[in-house]
């Protein structure tokens, strides 16, 4: 009979609220399969406070000490954008797999060149995409792959959520050198995954953004249409102007449509299926729903993190499949600040926009969208 497998030794950085309202809480509730053995934090009071909370034994101001004492088998980096990149590096470095929130890096070029601090057959880093793994996005994958729905041919991907000047308060947030963008990059990112991870590769995008009401460098509102390789075309809108909140997609097939509509996570009850009126629209929705009601969630992105630790797998949401969305966001920001539909292509390394989201000069990127929302 063989041995149980000890736990995942997991150590978290950073103890902001996304740390103790979603990480923290995701590794107890897969105690068993991974517990958290260590905390990062410069704000000592905060460590402290966390630290009993949670009732983690290491406790840690510094990541660099964190990794030499402990050598964690899993980093679970929740930092601003910002120090993304020296958390993931320095952990793949010592040897640990990484859990980084969102946004992945603040530039295709930051993404790439996180990549290459992965070993062949690991330590891989894999990013906060957690919407990707509810039952019913995982459903509606496996029907779009076996057909039951014929083609995709139009869609809807809206962000549309609300944050007051003082959420801007904060240092980071609303920043290009920190936050990388604005809603696109830092909000709308969750449903342009999901929609990505159903759909499949784009093609193309054109798109117009602007700082409506904000006092930000970035963009408070975007919007775009976007082609994708298997001809579909899909609106997306990302804002963060709008007092009725909602996250919406709708993805209409040849044979059903096929709608979600939640916040910030959802469970079978937030979708729609309409078959089309033919028999072949009956039969593509006869399965929905799925017999389990597994959430969006951080904890189901977790385990299947696990899963691919165990088997020792790149897991989802990493590499390449991680960084489509990124490269998706690159060609928004180029065709929104400087005009014109944006090709897959033309987001490559020759591109200013490969290696920063404003192309290059933040404060002509910041001069553009305030223009632009005055026209």
């Amino acid at each position: 009979m063989s041995r149980p497998r000890p736990p995942i030794r997991a150590a978290v950085v950073g103890c902001g609220g996304i740390a103790r309202g979603r990480h923290l809480p995701a590794l107890a509730a897969l105690s068993g399969r991974a517990e958290a053995v260590a905390l990062v934090e410069p704000d000592e009071e905060l460590l402290a406070a966390t630290a009993a909370e949670w009732g983690v034994p290491g406790r840690y101001t510094a990541l660099e000490a964190m990794l030499a004492a402990e050598a964690p088998d899993l980093v679970l980096a929740c930092t601003p954008p910002a120090a993304h990149r020296e958390a993931v590096t320095a952990s793949l470095d010592a040897g640990a797999w990484v859990w980084c929130e969102k946004p992945p890096a603040l530039s295709l070029a930051e993404y790439d060149a996180v990549m290459r601090h992965e070993g062949a057959e690991g330590p891989y880093a894999a990013y906060v995409f957690q919407h990707r793994f509810g039952s019913g996005a995982e459903h509606l994958r496996r029907r779009i792959a076996d057909g039951t729905l014929g083609r995709p041919l139009a869609g809807v991907c809206h962000t549309l959520w609300y944050r007051s000047p003082a959420y801007f308060e904060t240092p980071w947030r609303g920043r290009w050198e920190t936050e990388g963008g604005g809603p696109t990059m830092g909000h709308g990112i969750h449903q342009m995954d999901l929609a990505l991870s159903l759909l499949g590769d784009w093609t193309e995008v054109t798109a117009v953004m602007s700082t409506a009401a904000r006092e930000t460098e970035t963009e408070d509102v975007a919007m775009a249409i976007v082609r994708f390789a298997s001809g579909a075309t899909v609106s997306v809108a990302n804002s963060l102007l709008s007092p009725r909140e909602t996250s919406y997609l709708r993805f209409d097939f040849e044979h059903a449509t096929v709608e979600l509509e939640h916040l910030y996570g959802y469970g079978n009850g937030h979708w729609r299926w309409t078959p089309a009126p033919t028999p072949q629209g009956a039969a593509a929705t006869a399965s929905w729903p799925p017999e389990e009601d597994v959430p969006s969630s951080h904890r189901a992105q977790l385990e299947s993190l696990l899963d691919a630790m165990e088997r020792g797998e790149r897991p989802r949401a990493c590499g390449r499949d991680g960084r489509r969305v990124l490269e998706l966001i690159a060609g928004m920001y180029r065709s929104a600040l400087g005009g014109g539909t944006v090709r897959r292509s033309q987001v490559g390394p020759e591109s200013a926009f490969y290696h920063a989201m404003h192309g290059g000069d933040p404060a002509a990127a910041a001069s553009a969208l305030e223009v632009r929302s005055r026209v």
